[in-house]
């Protein structure tokens, strides 16, 4: 079998293209940066009949990067739909073979645009972002991820565990014989193992964390800031002075100590674990009770549900007692997210006691106070939602933070397990040849780098809508 080439039979007219716009790209960098310093990219004024002013030098060299920049997306974007319909991997080249596999991926982002951008209207905060380019593009990133998380079964070409022999560090389109599929796409580690799917696999991992653990976060910062910052007085400088004795620590050696092994056999992990994992049910309940209150039919359903649901997780999540067996979580994993959880908690509540303290003074907070409301409606009904657009905006914000500590993590040999395909883990596992094989380590190191990105750019697109709101 033949050893794949990066673009296949289509690179043959396209590369030489590509090439030719990034050096027309870099060129008109260098050429707008040399107009910059040298005053020549002033802006158009009209001058004294009522006549524009010539275009100065630095506007043709910013023509040039947008053209430039664009002649490249083309480029590949041509590359990887000639490579995707190839009838064969050696045709098509790895880009045009990783196009094929993620054909999941292409039709769950095609239906998802085509509909948010259909009921933008209708759907709030969410439709409004796709007003911001920035915005939008950031959530492609994300959601790119998020499906790939979803369908990493249907991606895969190999066990990201199994082990060929002969394929030891090997590079980039390499054929695997004894495989179905027969080439490992991104090259082999220096396990013999398929680094394309353990890419693909690594992202389930950091997904299956990332955003439940910040969510728990929320839930435990939201209702404890909530009425530090209504009430004030010695409920809150008792709260604060906890969350600033947690934050004093620095986050990393924090981190570092909560997910070691010797941490874990002392059963700290589990009563932290009983201790956050309540918050959720009690956040919830309190939201129901105080929305439902003038009617016990509705709270009792609502409230009873919480509770039961709530209590089977809690279980099973803290405790691992559920009976059912549904509810449950590994050792590792409940270090890693119990101390996700507890870092991030005190980070959060000190947003919302700040938006709290604020927002408290408005007047349809005093309206709703004189027309009786309870502070607990007016807290989480009327204040909450008032709150959103920042809250959303570090909740995107806070994913991408959490999800570099779980790379350090993963790269300092403390993530979920040794042989995880989790993108810190793999990085670890390739820098001790990186000299040698950059290909094991570069390539989860791009796709964290790009998940992190697009939610850094999905929280500006958010935060710009945010303000307009």
């Amino acid at each position: 079998m033949d050893q794949l080439t990066w673009t296949g039979t289509a690179g043959t007219l396209l590369l030489p293209l590509l090439q030719i716009a990034l050096l027309a790209l870099a060129l008109g960098l260098v050429a707008k940066l040399l107009f910059v310093l040298a005053g020549l990219d002033g802006p158009r004024l009209p001058s004294a009949d009522g006549t524009i002013a010539a275009r100065s030098p630095g506007d043709f060299a910013s023509l040039g990067i947008r053209y430039s920049f664009f002649a490249a997306v083309a480029a590949i974007f041509f590359m990887l739909a000639a490579g995707a319909v190839m009838p064969s991997p050696v045709e098509a080249g790895i880009l045009g073979a990783m196009a094929v596999r993620f054909w999941p991926v292409w039709a769950a982002l095609a239906a998802t645009f085509v509909l948010s951008l259909r009921f933008r209207r209708r759907l709030g905060l969410y439709g409004k972002l796709f007003d911001s380019t920035v915005g939008m593009i950031g959530f492609a990133i994300v959601m790119f991820w998020v499906f790939t998380a979803i369908f990493a079964d249907v991606i895969v070409t190999h066990d990201a565990f199994a082990q060929l022999s002969g394929l030891k560090n090997k590079p980039p389109g390499i054929a695997a014989p004894d495989s179905a599929y027969g080439w490992y796409l991104l090259g082999g580690d220096h396990l013999a193992r398929d680094v394309f799917s353990r890419m693909v696999m690594g992202a389930r991992e950091v997904l299956k964390i990332a955003p439940a653990a910040t969510l728990f976060a929320f839930m435990v910062g939201i209702t404890l800031g909530l009425p530090a910052g209504y009430f004030g007085g010695r409920l809150d400088t008792v709260i604060s002075f906890l969350a600033n004795l947690v934050l004093a620590f620095p986050v990393i050696l924090l981190f570092y100590l909560l997910v070691t092994p010797e941490i874990r056999n002392t059963g700290i992990p589990v009563v932290l674990a009983a201790l956050l994992f309540i918050f959720p049910i009690i956040f919830l309940t309190v939201l129901f009770n105080s929305r439902f209150y003038t009617d016990p039919t509705k709270r009792n359903i609502y409230v009873g549900l919480t509770l039961l649901i709530g209590l089977w997780a809690y279980s099973g999540l803290a405790f691992n007692r559920d009976p059912l067996g549904i509810w449950s979580m590994q050792p590792n994993m409940l270090n890693v997210f119990v101390s996700v959880v507890f870092v991030n908690s005190p980070g959060v509540f000190r947003i919302v006691r700040g938006l709290v303290m604020d927002i408290k003074a408005r007047d349809y907070v005093a309206a709703g106070q004189t027309r009786g409301e309870g502070p607990w409606y007016i807290m989480l009904w009327e204040i909450l939602p008032n709150a959103r657009g920042p809250l959303i905006v570090d909740f995107c914000l806070r994913i991408g933070y959490t999800t570099i500590l779980l790379g350090t993590l993963g790269f300092f040999g403390l993530g979920v397990s040794p042989d995880s395909p989790d993108w810190g883990s793999t990085i670890d596992d390739g820098r001790k040849l990186l000299n040698l094989f950059p290909h094991p380590a570069v390539t989860p190191a791009l796709a964290l780098m790009s998940l992190v990105l697009g939610l850094n750019l999905l929280a500006d697109g958010l935060r710009e809508e945010s303000l307009k709101d």
